[in-house]
């Protein structure tokens, strides 16, 4: 399953993010993973949640989508027993010049989650209805 949670800029995405990864505890039974672009909010989660810094790996800031799925694929890979993955700041950590280019991003985020049995929720600093349209089933 994969939720976006989708707003400009100060609308409250990361908190809500955040709220929505800690509640995970409750229902998750497997490896709850917080990718953000830096350490900024690495105590608001609780201590079970794994979090990552993505500015300590060559694929921060505006690396390409192929790069970053490929960095969740390793991370997919070395670990069976992630369940729930929450990226915060996605657009800061993906270089996209369209909106249409998230659709096979997502498409292909949505294959990972089926196959290994691994939800997503991701923020973008986007309006929900510049989103493309096949996201907005994605979208809350």
């Amino acid at each position: 399953m994969i939720q976006i949670i989708s707003g400009v800029k100060g609308s409250g995405k990361t908190k809500r993010i955040l709220d929505m990864t800690n509640d995970a505890l409750k229902v998750e039974h497997g490896v709850i993973v917080f990718i953000d672009d830096d350490k900024r909010y690495m105590y608001d989660l609780r201590h079970e949640i794994r979090f990552v810094d993505a500015s300590a790996y060559p694929i921060a800031r505006g690396c390409s989508p192929d790069a970053f799925l490929a960095f969740i694929s390793g991370m997919l890979a070395v670990n069976y027993d992630i369940t729930l993955i929450s990226i915060d700041a996605f657009l800061k950590l993906v270089h996209i010049d369209d909106p249409a280019e998230l659709t096979p991003f997502f498409k292909a985020l949505e294959k990972l989650s089926e196959e290994h049995s691994c939800n997503f929720l991701v923020s973008v600093s986007m309006e929900q209805e510049k989103l493309p349209q096949e996201l907005h089933a994605y979208a809350q």
